[in-house]
């Protein structure tokens, strides 16, 4: 079947790719879902189902198996123009005045609408709770100054003006905002031990290979730093985890997975980093996301200039886990 751009909706944004002979054979959906990290595979689906897909000049089933050499445009349409609607979704809050908000995001709540999730975020919550949100993170970003994956819970701060969206945006660029977060890691059969306390200063770029994936094992990409304090080991007959503190000096995407991963002690419940890892732990002891919470956050006010700080309880999830671990040991999961 042949291609027409004029029954198309316009793109925002044009990909183009070549297929390389390693990874040939390949689904043309799972290539792209691996290649291009930004969009989910369902919204991939939906633009190759619409031609908006080409390979070689032609459009092409989601089934079609890659070749060596293969050329392939993705042409992306604009988002939609609509604006974020209010939504009464839970959100603890653990402070506000008239320049911030502080709060505890649950574990599975998305920070902001994307391709394949336009709504059910924190923004839509936002919208319900404030009156008036920062406008200079954009109609899909109203307030948001930083963000935390989907699985991940803990502290955030929202601005509620320009002024301070301006003033926090900043301090994060300068990485003066200080973070800390706690995880809990399984070590891989055969690691060596996590130390007491270490500091890991890499690299940081896209993963060579799986495009959803970053890597600190990297020939080229930005600076990435963290810090990582042992507080609590458990030990089993055929397994060993971790409870650590972890301090960010720089905020990458998945910084702290992939730096735990690289360094041979997966988040446990991580399944994107985690790979097999968490074969020993039973299933009832493996949590539902990667166990990791934003812990506490500091930061410069916007308006007084003074450094504050709050604080995010472990959730409950995350609690259940460490006892869980404690009482160990347990029979190996299958």
């Amino acid at each position: 079947m042949s291609f027409s751009r004029d029954s198309c909706i316009p793109p925002a944004r044009t990909r183009t790719l070549t297929v390389d002979s390693a990874v040939a054979g390949q689904r043309l959906d799972s290539f792209l879902a691996d290649t291009i990290a930004s969009l989910s595979r369902s919204f991939l689906r939906k633009l190759i189902d619409e031609h908006q897909v080409l390979v070689n000049g032609a459009s092409a089933r989601a089934s079609y198996k890659i070749r060596g050499g293969d050329e392939l445009v993705v042409y992306e349409p604009p988002p939609e123009p609509a604006e974020p609607q209010a939504q009464d979704i839970p959100v603890p809050f653990l402070y506000q005045d008239e320049d911030i908000l502080v709060i505890d995001k649950p574990a599975g709540l998305v920070v902001h609408p994307a391709p394949g999730c336009p709504d059910g975020t924190l923004v839509n919550a936002l919208l319900h709770h404030c009156d008036d949100l920062s406008g200079v993170g954009g109609v899909i970003r109203p307030g948001i100054v930083h963000r935390l994956d989907r699985g991940t819970s803990g502290v955030m701060v929202v601005s509620k003006n320009d002024r301070a969206h301006r003033h926090l945006a900043a301090q994060f660029a300068e990485h003066t905002v200080r973070k800390k977060y706690l995880a809990f890691a399984a070590r891989r059969p055969g690691a060596k031990p996590l130390p007491n306390q270490c500091r890991l200063e890499t690299l940081f770029g896209r993963h060579p290979v799986h495009r959803k994936r970053f890597s600190s094992k990297v020939t080229k990409g930005k600076s990435a730093i963290s810090e990582f304090r042992l507080l609590r080991k458990f030990e089993g007959s055929n397994w060993s985890a971790v409870k650590v503190e972890v301090a960010l000096e720089t905020g990458r995407t998945h910084q702290i997975r992939v730096h735990l991963a690289d360094a041979d002690h997966p988040i446990l419940g991580d399944k994107l980093y985690g790979g097999r890892s968490a074969r020993v732990f039973p299933a009832e002891i493996l949590p539902a996301r990667q166990a990791l919470h934003a812990w506490t956050l500091s930061f410069q006010h916007p308006r007084t200039d003074k450094i504050v700080s709050f604080e995010a309880e472990l959730p409950e999830d995350m609690v259940k886990l460490e006892n869980l671990l404690a009482q160990g040991p347990f029979k190996p999961g299958s």
